[in-house]
């Protein structure tokens, strides 16, 4: 039984907020000379993300409003149309291709990517899965291999777009879901070495991205190759010391760091915001995974709890990558920084979902 409605967590709603309002300003800062170069327009990403960014408040608030549980009824069909859309992706000439990576369907004025709607649907679903039987979640045939069956084909098909970084996120969400609901730690431990065994694989039989994990290793081997992106980053996060050398004064957008405005926005962040913007962004994504796991905690219903836990953990678990890559901590991999780099699909189902979460903080209880 839910309790009484109150007020949606404030905290959070203005964490993502602040966070949206850098990201719009940075995409501009950090966008500004390659669209005039490339559309003779300044704002060219700029009014995008601003569009995508008044949709996604709007779907926000919708789904704020939206009785979360009112959702179980439609996420069966939506999660399979997510799948098939995962498949179309793949098709040459549905899908989209851009450097390499069929990750779009065009559908002519946007480009929509079907695993952020996969990721949102299979975390609602896995959710509403764990909360109908919580004993069964102990039970590795029962209760957590058709999660795994179902997370492994959409993991798959997005392996094969190709998007480590995205399939990494998804499943490493839905372990910590299993964590939360009560699964064994025995079958978690299996899982967790399971899945590194795969990221390894991954990498091994795919030559990219072997290039890429030794220029993690070591960045200098190859510094006009696969170490450019991580050198020209460090540069500029190092070159942004305490204070940053002004917004809009950044060095490296003049085409030095590849996808300045999307994956390694970071980077000018740090360049241009200095150690304390930089600070800034990474203790609000704290703040929020604070609230989001806070939400998870004091809500009542397992079904609301473990469905904040999912949409909160693949938050943050995309910022972690993603600051990770851009400081050189982990290989380079294609995730955008939640709410701040450019990309519309990616910022409007992650509004979505923290819509989700801000209705679910109405029924927590105080604590």
């Amino acid at each position: 039984m839910r309790l009484k409605k109150k007020s949606p967590d404030f905290i959070l709603f203005l964490t993502v907020l602040m966070l949206l309002s850098i990201g719009i300003v940075m995409v501009f800062s950090a966008s500004q000379y390659v669209t005039i170069i490339r559309y003779h327009n300044a704002f060219y990403f700029f009014e995008r993300q601003m569009l995508w960014a008044l949709i996604g408040v709007t779907a926000m608030i919708f789904t704020m409003n939206f009785d979360y549980y009112k959702i179980k009824r439609w996420i069966l069909p939506i999660v399979v149309l997510g799948v098939i859309l995962l498949l179309l992706v793949l098709i040459p000439g549905i899908g989209k291709e851009v450097n390499g990576s069929r990750r779009w369907i065009d559908l002519g004025f946007i480009s929509f990517a079907p695993a952020e709607l996969v990721k949102l649907c299979l975390i609602i679903f896995v959710a509403f899965g764990l909360s109908k039987n919580p004993n069964r979640v102990q039970d590795f045939k029962k209760g957590l291999l058709p999660y795994l069956i179902l997370m492994g084909i959409t993991a798959g098909l997005i392996l094969k777009q190709p998007d480590l970084g995205t399939a990494v996120t998804l499943c490493g969400t839905i372990i910590v879901m299993f964590l939360a609901a009560g699964a064994r730690m025995i079958h978690l431990y299996g899982l967790g070495a399971l899945g590194l065994a795969a990221v390894a694989l991954a990498i091994y039989f795919e030559p990219y991205r072997m290039k890429r994990f030794l220029a993690f290793l070591d960045p200098e081997a190859d510094p006009q190759g696969s170490g450019y992106h991580i050198i020209q980053s460090l540069y500029a996060l190092g070159s942004g010391g305490l204070f940053g050398l002004g917004l809009g004064q950044s060095k490296q957008k003049f085409l030095y760091l590849p996808e300045n405005h999307t994956d390694f926005i970071f980077a000018i962040i740090g360049e241009e915001l200095g150690f304390i913007g930089a600070s800034l962004v990474v203790m609000l994504f704290i703040l929020l995974a604070w609230r989001g796991f806070k939400i998870a905690i004091t809500s009542p219903d397992p079904f609301a709890s473990l469905l904040a836990t999912g949409i909160t953990s693949a938050i943050v678990l995309q910022a972690i990558i993603n600051m990770a890559v851009v400081t050189g901590s982990m290989p380079v991999t294609g995730v955008p920084l939640p709410f701040i780099s450019f990309g519309g699909t990616s910022l409007l189902f992650t509004l979505i979902g923290v819509g989700i979460l801000l209705n679910i903080s109405k029924y927590t209880t105080p604590r």
